[in-house]
């Protein structure tokens, strides 16, 4: 009788299954993986799209520019994808500053689908490295903005908030420098009283329509908040390493001089700054990198739990 390493046909069946079976351990392995990943947004919450809120942080004028360069780079962005998006709130840096054009603090509304899993790894802060144009003797300055990542939450998901713990606030539209621009109380405030949480529109004309945005960037604060408590219960009752992930300091840097764009996550870079501002090239790739160094961080906290 023909052993295995005698026959041809008997090595190629058996090739054949082992094969078979690795695919199969791949694929129980990656569903495990993908579940626990799904796992991190609870279960009722699914959200159809996310808000960005963009904030200039150190840099003066140059951290409101690069506010303005980050928010034309994810509208761009996500006309490639499909998703269709809205600045919904800017408020303007002070021009008597040098900051003409810069701007202060930006919501962008995104909707469509796989937004929120694409783009909640944007969460954190940004760093940018290059000559602003002010700039006379070309040294390169440093500068930072934070984004925060808050889902959009569908009318039939949870309550976020209940309508008495909402203060609401009308009062005149302000300009840049702080004087009034419009004659009637159409700018509103919110204040969710438990969270202190606070929400101000005044992007139109209409109290009803900066009033209904408000409400809607204010259940997206709270939903992020509620979602980011329990997934951080999650992970401490698991003791997974994937909250290294979420950690609100550095995570990427703009670096005009080299032409390199790093996260620091993962360690991963690429060339070509001006494709990327322009519609987003690369980002794609990054995160690609971010979501396979989740799925190993996540098989490390179920290996210590093992």
């Amino acid at each position: 009788m023909a052993t295995t390493e005698q026959d041809p046909t008997l090595r190629e069946m058996a090739a054949m299954e082992i094969e078979s079976c690795q695919k199969s351990q791949e694929d129980a392995l990656n569903e495990l993986v993908n579940g626990l990943l799904r796992s991190n947004t609870p279960a009722e919450i699914t959200p159809k799209g996310l808000i960005l809120e963009l904030k200039a942080g150190v840099g003066g004028s140059e951290s409101g520019l690069f506010v303005q360069d980050m928010l034309k780079m994810y509208k761009a962005y996500s006309e490639t994808r499909g998703w269709k998006s809205e600045v919904i709130a800017t408020i303007m840096a002070n021009e008597s500053s040098g900051g003409a054009g810069a701007v202060k603090e930006a919501l962008v509304e995104i909707k469509g689908p796989n937004v929120w899993s694409t783009l909640k790894y944007e969460k954190g802060v940004h760093r940018v490295q290059r000559v602003p144009l002010t700039e006379t003797q070309g040294r390169v300055h440093t500068s930072t903005i934070g984004i925060l990542v808050m889902p959009l939450a569908e009318n039939n998901q949870r309550k976020v908030y209940d309508e008495k713990d909402v203060r609401v606030e009308v009062m005149r539209a302000r300009g840049a420098g702080g004087q009034h621009v419009n004659k009637t109380e159409s700018a509103v405030r919110l204040t969710h009283i438990p969270t202190g949480i606070q929400v101000s529109m005044q992007d139109t004309r209409s109290q009803q329509q900066n009033r209904t945005k408000a409400y809607e960037v204010l259940a997206s604060r709270l939903l992020e908040r509620q979602i980011r408590e329990e997934v951080e219960e999650r992970k401490t009752s698991r003791k997974s390493q994937i909250g290294n992930m979420d950690r609100s300091d550095k995570i990427r840097t703009y670096n005009f001089p080299q032409d390199r764009i790093t996260d620091h996550r993962v360690g991963v870079g690429l060339n070509d700054i001006q494709s990327f501002f322009e519609n987003g090239e690369g980002l794609d790739w990054i995160i690609d990198s971010l979501k396979e160094r989740e799925k190993e961080l996540l098989l490390d906290g179920l290996l210590q739990d093992a």
